[in-house]
């Protein structure tokens, strides 16, 4: 294929994307494509892509999924350090994250890995539509290397990033493959990192005590083999530190000095596009129904807000009116609660007869759709009323019968809870109402929840359950 045959290829893909996505979200893409830095088209961050162009989130993020889809750019789940936001494994699909736990040799740490702040969804353009240097991440210089392969894109790197990395580091070096060397420097009385950021491996030398002329010495060995990270106590001083790579790509240890500097580099967040968020999000689960997780995987979630709703009467409605008027009734009540789910920034799990299951990523997004489906299915039909029911916490996120669902007690008392709503009320839990969000809704509208105990099938214990009027 030629230039001019490829060039007319990708105007077609930028013609589908702009028929799938909002106009002002596929025109921003397509200028991202054509005008973006390589730096810029490297793990985009969604949100800060759509706050810095004053565009809708949930728009942008659709739009980034349905460009995905046409092969415009590549969706990279990556799973990322607590304490220092590195990547600690990247892929192009979330089944590739199956660990019980992660170690960042940086922090010293180990966590679980689960799918609220760990793992992030980034998108970097095809190769295919253009190329940057991050395709070829060796290519990179070491500090491109640190900001667009190792740190994940919720560190909010100022511009002068490397300056502030030449401030912090004594020595750096880049060793090819099978390559030895020798490093020469002088030990400041600092907490001093000697880090690794392509085998992820760390050594800590604690230096302190008195000064010394002497030479000191370390010897380090990079592999593909993960290493327990180290501390060494050393004397301000000479030291001679000899690395060796034997890994099969290029390796760039730094030594660097511990201090405020590091700390305050490492402090500063942005919001970034969650593997929870995405797989609340409607485009996301239309797209990719069934490619999510693998059957015996089961991610971990610490906090997710489930809404079921079911039709109250709706067998009478079939008598009264009749199978085909209730049939398109009921059909529009489906698509009208899928509209207000996706514009909440929620994703429809599945259907059951008449019942809806819907995931939110904060409980506030899930009130607030409640609160339009108990209007607009009352505009629908006068007689055709809905029964609402939402909880927040835990649970698991897992295939079941080819499709992403979830798992856990939280959504046992979400579809419980729906169960005790009435005509028009909606029913919540404690830690529904108790959300800050929440609480400036309700006051907001004005609504006056009511609490009571309820006694839920499945739990022990009565719980305190709030009606919403």
């Amino acid at each position: 294929m030629n230039d001019a045959q490829a060039q007319a290829q990708i105007q077609a893909l930028f013609g589908a994307l702009r028929n799938a996505a909002a106009p002002e979200v596929s025109e921003a893409i397509e200028t991202l494509v054509r005008d973006g830095t390589d730096r810029e088209l490297c793990r985009v961050n969604a949100l800060t892509f759509a706050d810095k162009r004053g565009l809708d989130e949930e728009k942008t993020i659709s739009g980034f999924l349905h460009a995905s889809r046409l092969g415009l750019f590549e969706l990279n789940w990556n799973v990322l350090c607590p304490g220092c936001g590195g990547v600690l494994e990247s892929g192009q699909q979330l089944r590739s994250v199956n660990k019980q736990s992660y170690g960042c040799a940086l922090c010293a740490c180990a966590y679980e890995p689960t799918l609220d702040e760990m793992v992030e969804v980034g998108f970097t353009v095809s190769p295919r539509v253009r190329r940057i240097a991050a395709h070829d991440p060796h290519s990179l210089s070491p500090w491109e290397y640190f900001r667009q392969i190792f740190w994940g894109s919720g560190i909010d790197l100022p511009d002068d990033f490397g300056n502030i990395l030449e401030e912090i580091t004594i020595d750096s070096i880049e060793l090819e493959s099978g390559e030895k060397a020798q490093m020469s420097v002088q030990l400041p009385a600092e907490f001093v990192i000697v880090f690794e950021p392509v085998t992820h491996a760390a050594h800590f030398i604690d230096v302190k005590g008195e000064p010394t002329r002497e030479r000191q010495s370390l010897s380090l060995i990079y592999n593909k083999m993960p290493s327990h990270t180290e501390t060494t106590g050393m004397q301000p001083g000479p030291l001679r530190l000899s690395v060796e790579n034997k890994s099969d790509a290029r390796a760039l240890p730094s030594i660097w000095v511990a201090g405020k500097m590091l700390h305050d580099l490492l402090g500063k967040r942005r919001p970034f596009l969650t593997a929870k968020r995405m797989l609340s999000n409607q485009t996301f689960r239309d797209i990719y129904r069934t490619d999510t997780l693998d059957v015996d995987q089961g991610l971990k979630i610490t906090s997710l807000t489930f809404l079921f709703t079911d039709l109250k009467g709706s067998t009478e409605l079939y008598e009264r009116v009749g199978d085909i008027v209730a049939y398109d009734l009921v059909r529009e009540h489906f698509r009208v609660l899928n509209e207000i789910v996706a514009a909440q920034g929620g994703a429809v799990v599945k259907t059951i007869g008449d019942a809806v299951m819907a995931t939110f990523p904060t409980p506030d997004r899930a009130l607030a759709a409640a609160l339009r489906m108990r209007q607009s299915v009352r505009d629908l039909k006068k007689d055709l009323l809905i029964k609402i029911g939402i909880h927040e916490g835990p649970c698991l996120a897992v295939t079941l019968n080819d499709r992403l669902d979830y798992f856990g007690q939280t959504v046992n008392i979400a579809a419980r809870v729906q169960g005790l709503a009435d005509e028009r009320a909606i029913f919540a839990t404690k830690p529904v109402v108790q959300h800050p969000q929440v609480a400036k809704l309700i006051e907001q509208q004005k609504l006056m929840p009511t609490e009571q105990l309820a006694a839920l099938r499945g739990v022990s214990d009565k719980m305190p359950v709030f009606q919403i009027p």
